[in-house]
């Protein structure tokens, strides 16, 4: 086993470029349920009309918010819809 020896300077710029890459790691993946979607949004994503969407919702298919008139759908949501109602490949036998 070798050992590395820094100097001072070279240890500082090291850490600080770790600090960089940490940060950047955690812009990027910040948490989906920190996003909400407008009901507009929501019909674009999912590619459904809003009669769809009003089903989803009235049979507890997908939790929302409501302020006024305007509805919300947390993106986690939509990702537990997604997975609820995912369905595996069908693996081909030879």
């Amino acid at each position: 086993m070798e050992a590395v020896i820094l100097s001072k300077d070279q240890y500082q710029e090291l850490i600080g470029r770790i600090d960089e890459i940490k940060s950047t790691i955690s812009d990027t993946s910040k948490k989906p349920q920190d996003v909400f979607l407008d009901n507009a949004d929501f019909l674009q994503l999912m590619n459904i009309s809003k009669r769809t969407a009003q089903t989803w919702r009235d049979e507890g298919k997908i939790s929302f918010s409501q302020i006024g008139n305007k509805i919300y759908y947390r993106m986690s949501d939509v990702q537990t819809l997604l997975n609820k109602n995912y369905n595996k490949a069908f693996k081909k036998t030879r």
